[in-house]
């Protein structure tokens, strides 16, 4: 017999062993055996089983918990099996917004080392609990909702006009968990406690309601709005409104019960004889956002619907960005090199635009060290070679004298008079190359 014969009868030998012996591989025989009764749940339980598992002829691996609505999994719970034996968990039946009492489906899926798989099917059926009260939760106190009706609770007390907090139910049954409701992508969602910003035209009696089947709840009839408009809300603290405004047009707002303790910013907004607002700079679009962290109006101009910058021909917006200086006090609310707090000026007149402020309040009155930029964030920026002044109060920073080129300071020996109002104009009607800054008193 040569080699190359030899060689081969014994490969092909080695190859059968091989074929023989993966046949013969025990896929193993993997056996569920529940300890529990499945009848009943309600959504919101975490719904505990103890199920006894074996394979006499090889080695589990995990036994799965999955539970279907109609022919979506909604919750899956997997526990490792080491050995034979009886295991013990729970899988949670999810609380969702509009579905009715039904049945589910429970899997019990058992696998071995193998990959065989024994499944074990269950039908489950589900109810809504009705709970005998929910829960407000603010940040100052907790009202109890009463249930006034199948899912419905409301509760009836002195209430500020805009008022925040999330949602929690008691526990329910015995398998039952406390659940909470809260506030997500301006909707009310199962699972969070994110504040939900209800809201009155008033503040004083009037009742918070929440439906726990359906989601919905109330008030949030608050109208705050601007020239009939209503505003949109950004977020907890913040509303606004984007309008086409008119030089000297009055503005009228409403919504606000506090109104008369807001601050009202002079560069946008004057009071006529009858305390009427007017709008002060020039015709255009404007957003006007509802500040009610720091209680004023921030105005911006647009163009279109994204906020202005700095045209080549000088129109357009001005920003400031920087430290000393912000609204409606210096204190509360500094602007600092934070760029999404800047300052809009207000274009009084093509290419002219104004800051006007108030030393010790709006403006430090010993220390400012800001800069005009093109718009609202880094960028176009007005250095020393494009910005001049003859003010004999602030200088144009070069980089040598004690200011980076552009930024704005206060003459040596200088200082603002605290209480004094003084006014900012920047003039860019010789070009944005040639910027004039002017500084009144008032």
């Amino acid at each position: 017999m040569n080699k190359q014969l030899f060689y081969a009868l014994i490969l092909t030998g080695l190859l059968t062993g091989a074929c023989k012996k993966e046949e013969t591989k025990p896929s193993g025989n993997p056996i569920i055996d529940p300890k529990t009764e499945f009848s009943s749940a309600y959504f919101g339980d975490s719904l505990a089983f103890t199920v006894s598992v074996s394979d006499a002829e090889v080695p589990l691996s995990t036994l799965k918990a999955r539970l279907y609505y109609s022919d979506e999994l909604v919750s899956e719970t997997v526990i490792r099996t080491k050995t034979n034996g009886d295991y013990t968990g729970k899988i949670f039946v999810p609380y969702y917004a509009n579905v009715p009492n039904g049945t589910a489906t429970l899997k019990l899926v058992l696998q071995n080392i193998n990959f065989t798989v024994a499944e074990e099917q269950y039908d489950l059926p589900l109810e809504r609990p009705d709970y005998p009260y929910l829960t407000l939760v603010t940040d100052v106190a907790e009202y109890r909702l009463e249930r006034t009706g199948p899912y419905t609770y409301a509760a009836t007390s002195t209430f500020p006009a805009r008022m925040s907090g999330y949602i929690k139910t008691p526990t329910f049954g015995e398998a039952g968990n406390e659940l909470t409701f809260g506030w997500i992508d301006n909707a009310i969602k199962e699972g969070s406690t994110n504040n939900i910003p209800f809201s009155n035209a008033f503040s004083g009696e009037y009742t918070i309601s929440f439906n726990s089947l359906t989601y919905e709840a109330a008030p949030f009839i608050i109208a705050y709005a601007i020239n009939q408009t209503v505003m949109k809300r950004v977020d907890d603290t913040h509303y606004s409104v984007d309008l086409a405004l008119n030089q000297e047009e009055e503005v009228i707002i409403d919504g606000f019960d506090d109104l008369a303790s807001w601050w009202i910013d002079p560069d946008y907004f004057a009071k006529d004889g009858s305390d009427k607002l007017l709008f002060q700079p020039k015709s255009g679009n404007y957003r006007i956002t509802a500040d009610f962290n720091n209680r004023y109006f921030i105005v911006e101009a647009l163009n279109g619907s994204d906020l202005a910058a700095l045209q080549p021909d000088g129109t357009g917006a001005v920003w400031i960005i920087g430290e000393g200086i912000g609204k409606p006090s210096v204190s509360a609310n500094a602007v600092g090199w934070t760029p999404e707090k800047a300052l809009c000026m207000a274009p009084i007149q093509d290419k002219v635009y104004q800051v006007t402020v108030v030393a010790g309040t709006t403006v430090a009155a010993d220390n400012i060290n800001f800069k005009f930029f093109h718009q609202k964030g880094w960028g176009g920026e007005f250095k020393n070679d494009a910005l001049s002044t003859t003010s004999d109060l602030i200088f144009v920073g070069d980089g040598s004298n004690g200011r980076d080129p552009g930024n704005l300071g206060l003459l040596e020996g200088k200082t603002l008079e605290a209480g004094t109002t003084y006014v900012l104009t920047l003039d860019l009607t010789a070009g944005n190359d040639q910027a004039v800054l002017n500084v009144e008193t008032r």
